[in-house]
């Protein structure tokens, strides 16, 4: 895959097009609050994209419980789809994770935990920047 087409608007645009909610977290790098997202626990088989401008960010087979309030996996679909930026805020160093065609803040990626992946990464998603398009039935018990 090659990095997906740069999408770019003006905040005027950007504020139109989504929810305050999705504002905050996707334009302001704003969090929401931890185990209140509606893929925190989903085992759906799918895709999940940037809810800002489409561009495809993970996939379901990569998703873990990390049991940590927000959706977590252990890699994107494609490296050149999210771009890593260093975050300073809070009195901390931590990897940020933001889409690489719009530029939206996606979350924090967290590596070393000793989580059992491939990677030993966490890539700690907001719900609210994602879309689910599911690719298969939905998982038995559910």
């Amino acid at each position: 895959m090659s990095a997906p087409q740069k999408v770019t608007k003006s905040d005027a645009q950007w504020k139109a097009e989504l929810t305050p909610a999705e504002y905050r977290v996707l334009r302001e790098s704003g969090t929401e609050r931890a185990f209140t997202g509606e893929y925190t626990d989903t085992t759906t088989t799918g895709v999940y994209s940037c809810r800002a401008c489409g561009a495809e960010l993970f996939r379901s087979d990569a998703k873990f419980p990390s049991h940590c309030g927000w959706p977590s996996f252990y890699a994107p679909t494609d490296a050149d789809h999210v771009r890593l930026v260093t975050d300073r805020s809070f009195g901390t160093v931590r990897t940020e994770a933001r889409c690489a065609s719009c530029d939206s803040h996606l979350g924090h990626v967290f590596t070393g935990e000793g989580y059992p992946t491939p990677t030993d990464e966490r890539w700690c998603i907001n719900s609210i920047a994602l879309r689910l398009e599911p690719t298969g039935p939905e998982p038995a018990g559910r």
